[in-house]
């Protein structure tokens, strides 16, 4: 693994020396943005498919929506946008959402409730991979005309059954909740695709900023709209590079040539945070560290096994050193700051621990591999549970490989342990909730890759049934206990080992004000920013 870890620090110094050699630049101007970021991850602009952490950055800032969250207050959840106000039925399956009057398309279009219908239509048409988000509420392509229409000037929600109305909203303020201009996106249809070609590269949002250009691999691109209902951006232009290596990112910042960089690790972090001009911005978000066992091997399926696992992480240690200020201790499946969320972290670097709840198993001479993905951070955690598993008399066998390899492995119930990353894809508890403890089918023909419960081959013991029980909850302190329950049973019998929640580090210009990542969603906002 040193070699592997040498070869990277070596990539690193040659782009930061490359980067070096440019011209240097002016400071950039006052009203605009500049950022490094690692935005090869973007295959699409379109909100029915943008499923990646830059993507939902770009849309962010493009797009409105009906509901949407304050970058500067996430703790007040979702708030009107597009819609002003909203009333629910009685029978709580039906959402009708009033339109907010005098906001315009970037087109110049006016933003009308016919449009909100067919966006949300268009997206569950699609079936494009975000589509799920919508489709768990029944809506379908072929129903969705009933089930999402115009009635008044208003737009009309009925859902398949009555959900709790903050579920129903939380997932509204996802990328796949954004509201295009139905006339510009039709008119660049081609085969029937309603747009889905032009709008991978071109925009047709309402949001603080229009869509100038992306280069993959390279950067993007954003305009201020004028006449955002919202008000004017500060900054009016904003240019995002992609700059993969943290050194060169660093390299960038300290000479004035960027405003932001994003991806900077902790020796770099540690470094600039000594340079002039220059301030840390720390956030705590959603991404999740997590080791899964799986539940068809017939050692790491007994009960004492599972939470013996759970004593062998250093978790102090790890966090203090190679994850220092990018990490922060969390072993439950809802990270802090979401509805629900459970701050109780009961498993501590207990070796001895363990070693009894092996021996209570009966199991003696265990040897399991571990998967774990080309990212260093992984690596060297799973490295430390080595070392600790061999001390309780396990033998651990570390493959690594590219996230197509292990995360195929993974979802084919092949490994024996898994070690990644989970990240929400909506700022609601049934994000996570319905993964780590749901699985309505846990034979191998269900298939259900998707849900993280069914790759470990772990029928919940009955969390299924309370999961959804949660997500129909309306009264939100009965809602909250819900998910503090199933998440105290889910810490004591679960084969998930919920080791960390990832802090981002933001190193800025000092004159940068107003800068927010999102916190525990993954989407930065570029509006409210000034210099």
């Amino acid at each position: 693994m040193k070699p592997f870890g040498r070869m990277l620090t070596g990539a690193a110094m040659g782009l930061a020396l490359s980067v070096g050699t440019m011209a240097a630049w002016a400071e950039t101007p006052a009203n605009m943005l500049v950022i490094a970021h690692r935005i090869d991850d973007i295959t699409s602009i379109d909100p029915a498919e943008s499923f990646e952490f830059a993507g939902s950055d770009v849309s962010r800032n493009v797009y409105s929506r009906l509901v949407n969250l304050d970058p500067m207050d996430l703790d007040a959840g979702y708030k009107p946008d597009l819609a002003t106000e909203w009333e629910v039925s009685e029978d709580g399956r039906t959402i009708t959402f009033t339109m907010r009057d005098g906001v315009t398309f970037h087109s110049g279009n006016p933003v009308r409730a016919e449009d909100a219908a067919f966006s949300l239509q268009r997206a569950v048409k699609l079936n494009l991979t975000p589509s799920f988000i919508l489709a768990q509420f029944g809506f379908t392509p072929e129903t969705v005309e009933e089930t999402i229409r115009v009635e008044d000037g208003k737009l009309v929600i009925t859902t398949d059954k009555p959900y709790a109305t903050s579920f129903v909203l939380n997932c509204l303020t996802a990328t796949i909740g954004a509201v295009v201009d139905r006339e510009t996106v039709m008119a660049n249809e081609v085969d029937g695709d309603m747009g889905n070609a032009w709008l991978k590269t071109n925009s047709a949002g309402s949001g603080p900023y229009r869509l100038v250009g992306w280069k993959p691999n390279e950067s993007v691109t954003l305009s201020a709209f004028d006449d955002y209902y919202g008000g004017a951006p500060a900054m009016k232009r904003v240019i995002v590079r992609h700059v993969l290596e943290s050194a060169s990112q660093r390299l960038l910042l300290e000479r004035g040539d960027i405003d932001i960089a994003r991806n900077l690790n902790p020796e770099d972090i540690a470094g600039v945070s000594e340079a002039e001009g220059v301030k840390i911005s720390d956030e705590l978000k959603g991404r999740l560290m997590y080791l899964a066992l799986n539940q068809k091997h017939p050692e790491l399926s007994k009960p004492e096994v599972r939470q013996a696992f759970k004593y062998l992480i250093d978790y102090e240690g790890m966090r203090d050193s190679f994850l220092k200020g990018q990490y922060t201790i969390h072993q439950n499946f809802l990270p802090r700051t979401y509805l629900g969320a459970s701050d109780e972290n009961p498993f501590t670097y207990d070796i001895e621990k363990a070693k009894d709840l092996l021996a209570e198993a009966g199991v003696e001479d265990l040897t399991v591999e571990i998967g774990v993905r080309e990212a260093q951070e992984r690596i060297e955690i799973g490295q430390t549970f080595q070392n600790a598993a061999a001390q309780a008399g396990i033998d651990v066998t570390i493959t690594v490989g590219t996230a197509k390899q292990i995360l195929g492995r993974y979802r084919a119930r092949e490994l024996d342990v898994y070690l990644g990353a989970w990240g929400p894809d909506y700022p609601d508890p049934q994000t996570n909730a319905g993964t780590f403890a749901f699985n309505p089918d846990n034979s191998d023909e269900a298939g259900a890759t998707g849900l993280l419960a069914w790759r470990n081959s772990w029928d919940t013991g009955g969390l299924t049934e309370k999961v959804e029980a949660a997500v129909t909850e309306n009264d939100r302190d009965a809602r909250v206990q819900a998910y503090l329950d199933i998440q105290s049973q889910f810490r004591d019998t679960s084969p998930f080992v919920i080791m960390f929640q990832q802090i981002e580090q933001s190193a800025l210009r000092e004159n940068v004000e107003n800068w927010s990542t999102g916190q525990a969603v993954s989407d930065a906002a570029y509006w409210q920013v000034t210099k």
